[in-house]
């Protein structure tokens, strides 16, 4: 009674103690049956001592025996314990290297011990230390050179190894015993494994080198990647996967006489042309002796690309590529929002539900308001004056009578009542001055 594991590092035959260990035997025969083990971990791997596996979650605290999968397979039947009771068998013990025994959990609260699915390969001779306290079932008798490699993996500082060591294939070469009741066989193997591996793959090689134009293809790759992510924070690109537009050409080395029309009428035998923009300086208005002419068509855009490569415009040979702006794309579309307002409907753009059409100021038609010429967040200069006029005549003539009583009294000086007293005085002597002085008259006489 045999089994054969094919792992990522050899192949092991194991025999097992059938007569001996007939219940551990046939819980780890009828495991191996229902691809319980494939593509199990290795989990904890210390060298000339032991390598563990047989727990799907690979964290040392998983596995059940087959009874207890039996019922959880299937929910109406009687439920049977996780563990079953180890047979330990004084004669068997750990005193050759590939000894194979089930992991003894400890009973805890509530839970009794026993053997569950876990179990162990000793990577050295004369372990005395494991004898009474785990149950020995089998040896292995083919693949040695396997434990070697097994031995020399490297692992971290809980004995994980860094590269996954799993068990591809199992193979029961010889099986005695008759299928429990309930048990079901799946059709296939498992092809992911039951853990979640963050370690490197099996079938990976981590120093693997690929060739110098591939490394600078993937380097190219994802320093672009990264400066369009840049892009897209900063807001120069809606979004990061932006491509440029195909039915757009880019034109340059133009005569500065060149104009727009001239283009214009030169490309419009390749297609519908929608646009024709020879760039100017803003200050001067002098022609920068590049433009962009967007085409209705693709195809037009690239039969243009192929024959007016070269080709004498203003007595200058100008250079026609696609364009590479993404500007157009940029002013229509916008991720600002992530989702759409109340009562619409993102419209989305480039395979993104989240973006849409870039909202200006002044109110779009589209918005259920009428368009006008004012601005809807913001106050334009005429409209404030315009506005303050129509409040003023809208005014009673109360209101003016007011307006201008509050006027005269804020222009007043405001006096304290010590000055208007000095003030009175003041004036008192004057007038007493002037009926004390005589007159000519009385002088005379």
């Amino acid at each position: 009674m045999s089994v054969l594991f094919e792992t990522s590092v050899g192949d092991i035959v194991i025999d097992l103690e059938t007569e001996a260990c007939p219940k551990t035997c046939e819980n780890f025969l009828k495991l191996c049956k229902v691809y319980y083990y494939t593509l199990n971990a290795f989990f904890n791997v210390s060298k000339d001592f032991l390598a563990q596996a047989g727990d799907p979650t690979a964290t040392g605290t998983g596995g059940e025996s087959i009874w207890s999968h039996i019922a959880s397979q299937n929910p109406d039947g009687i439920l049977a314990p996780r563990y079953f009771e180890p047979e330990i068998r004084p004669r068997l013990k750990h005193t050759q290297r590939g000894t194979v025994s089930m992991a003894v959990a400890p009973a805890l609260e509530g839970n009794k011990g026993g053997c569950g699915s876990q179990f162990f390969i000793t990577l050295g001779d004369n372990i005395d230390y494991l004898d009474g306290k785990h149950a020995v079932f089998g040896h292995v008798v083919e693949g040695l050179e396997t434990l070697e490699k097994l031995n020399e993996v490297y692992v971290d500082q809980g004995s994980r190894p860094f590269k996954d060591v799993r068990i591809r294939h199992v193979i029961v070469l010889d099986d005695p015993y008759p299928d429990p009741a309930g048990l079901v066989v799946p059709e296939a193997e498992p092809t992911k494994p039951p853990d979640n591996s963050t370690r490197i793959a099996e079938d990976e090689d981590p120093l693997a080198t690929l060739p110098e134009e591939e490394e600078e293809r993937i380097r190219r790759e994802k320093a672009a990647a990264a400066s369009a992510l840049t892009l897209e924070i900063v807001g120069d690109l809606p979004f990061a996967n932006v491509r440029p537009p195909e039915n757009v050409l880019f034109v340059c080395k133009l005569n500065p006489v060149t104009r727009d029309e001239d283009l214009e009428l030169i490309f419009s035998r390749f297609g519908t042309i929608m646009s024709c923009q020879v760039i100017r300086d803003k200050r001067t208005g002098d022609s920068l002796q590049y433009a962009f002419i967007e085409f209705d068509k693709r195809e037009d855009a690239e039969q243009a690309y192929f024959k007016m490569q070269n080709v004498l415009v203003d007595d200058r040979r100008i250079w026609v590529d696609f364009s590479q702006s993404v500007a157009k794309s940029n002013a229509v579309w916008s991720n600002e929002i992530a989702r759409p307002r109340r009562g619409e409907k993102g419209i989305g753009y480039g395979g993104r539900d989240d973006l849409e059409r870039t909202r200006r100021y002044r109110a779009d038609e589209g918005s259920g308001r009428q368009r006008t010429n004012d601005y809807s967040m913001v106050f334009d200069v005429g409209e404030s004056s315009h506005s303050e006029r129509q409040r003023k005549r809208s005014r009673s003539p109360a209101e003016h009578g007011d307006r201008s009583r509050r006027k005269r009294s804020r222009s007043r000086s405001p006096r304290s009542d010590r000055d208007r007293g000095k003030h009175h005085r003041d004036r008192e002597r004057r007038r007493s001055r002037s009926r004390e002085k005589p007159t000519g008259r009385d002088r005379h006489h």
